[in-house]
């Protein structure tokens, strides 16, 4: 079994992420917010993966490359961050990283692209298009997912399994524009940014398990 430390300052989205990656067959090690924790983990630990965040709690990831690849020469290191910047992945790639993943993946794509890298490949993922939905108030999960329609829960649903758009479109019969519609209106909803912590948040809080205070729409 695949074993991995992950470091990201996001404290949910890497907590929900370390569930998501359980249930997907990995073994998460270490869950770390800062550089010298990437350190630690990595020297003591010698994961086969690291997934590490660019911005972290006391320095960048992408500076802190060098001396993580000293701290544990067998670990395969992918940064799985937010910055797009075809410049900052290829700054990246040359200063040790096997992979460069952007947080709009899926779960699906990430899990591949992980087994990927521990197949030798080189991994760059970064979105071709689309403006980031903008989040609302923090509040309690299972209010803000009572106001998701069926529609949207669905597409939730399907985004857990690790679905692609177009098997989205074929499993709900509606067209892709219709499918990436609900799923902005429901990353918007939510208050998450990407395909990949929608479904991190809604295993982390059992949105699917548990039934919904309300819905709206259909």
């Amino acid at each position: 079994m695949t074993d991995l430390v992950l470091c990201d300052d996001h404290t949910v989205f890497a907590d929900a992420l370390s569930t998501v990656l359980t249930q997907h067959g990995f073994t998460v090690r270490a869950v770390t917010a800062t550089v010298s924790g990437a350190v630690t983990a990595l020297r003591g630990l010698n994961p086969d993966l690291c997934l590490l965040d660019r911005t972290l709690g006391d320095g960048d990831g992408l500076a802190a490359l060098g001396e993580l690849t000293r701290a544990s020469a067998r670990t395969k290191i992918l940064m799985l961050t937010a910055d797009e910047n075809p410049d900052t992945a290829a700054r990246a790639l040359d200063a040790g990283a096997v992979g460069y993943l952007h947080k709009t993946g899926s779960v699906s794509s990430l899990t591949q692209a992980l087994r990927r890298a521990m197949d030798g490949e080189v991994v760059v993922e970064l979105p071709t298009r689309g403006d980031r939905p903008r989040s609302p108030d923090p509040g309690d999960p299972h209010r803000l997912a009572a106001h998701l329609t069926p529609r949207e829960r669905q597409c939730l649903a399907l985004l857990v399994e690790g679905a692609s758009t177009v098997a989205m479109q074929r499993r709900m019969g509606i067209s892709s524009t219709t499918v990436r519609t609900h799923i902005q209106a429901l990353l918007t909803k939510l208050g998450v940014h990407s395909r990949l912590e929608a479904a991190s948040f809604a295993v982390r809080h059992r949105l699917l398990v548990d039934p919904p205070h309300r819905a709206t729409g259909t």
